[in-house]
C-alpha cells in the first residue's frame, strides 16, 4: 500500500495484522527531535514549507526527507535546517544525528543507517530575543 506515492515502512505483523508507519511519520519524530537541539533556530523546508507556513500551518516534517530500506528494516534521514548564529555546527549537527537516530529508533523500531544535516542558513537574535534576520546560503 502506498501512502502519498511513499511506501510505509512495515514494523511489526502478528495474527491480529500488521502496523506500518508512514514516511511522513517518521519526519515528524526526525524534525520533533532535531528542534530540541540548541543551536537550531528552525527547519528548512524550501519554498513549498514556507507557503504552508504562511497559510497557517505548521509542517512538522519541513525539511526532512526520509528513505526507508526495501526490507523495511532500516532508514536514513536527510534535514535541512537553520542554525543559530554563535552555537559551532559541527556540534549542533552531530547532537542533532545522534538525537534523531535515539528518537526515531526507539519509537519506531527501524536502524537509522545514517543522519545527514544540511545547514542552509544562520539565525541571528538580538538581546530582546526576537529573530531579527535569516541570512540563507
Amino acid at each position: 500500500m502506498s501512502i502519498n506515492g511513499m511506501v510505509p515502512a512495515e514494523i511489526g505483523s502478528s495474527d491480529m495484522g500488521t502496523t506500518q508507519i508512514a514516511n511522513e511519520v517518521i519526519a515528524v519524530i526526525a524534525g520533533l527531535a532535531a528542534t530540541d537541539v540548541r543551536g537550531v533556530a528552525d527547519m528548512s523546508g524550501g519554498v513549498v514549507g514556507g507557503i504552508a507556513e504562511r497559510l497557517g500551518r505548521k509542517n512538522l516534517s519541513k525539511g526532512i526527507k526520509v528513505d526507508v530500506s526495501t526490507d523495511e528494516r532500516q532508514c536514513s534521514v536527510d534535514l535541512s535546517i537553520i542554525a543559530e548564529y554563535g552555537f559551532r555546527i559541527p556540534e549542533v549537527a552531530t547532537e542533532i544525528q545522534d538525537s534523531v537516530k535515539r528518537a526515531i529508533e526507539g519509537m519506531t523500531g527501524l536502524e537509522v543507517t545514517s543522519v545527514n544535516v544540511n545547514v542552509l542558513g544562520i539565525s541571528f537574535r538580538h538581546d530582546d530575543g526576537e529573530e531579527r534576520e535569516k541570512v540563507r546560503g
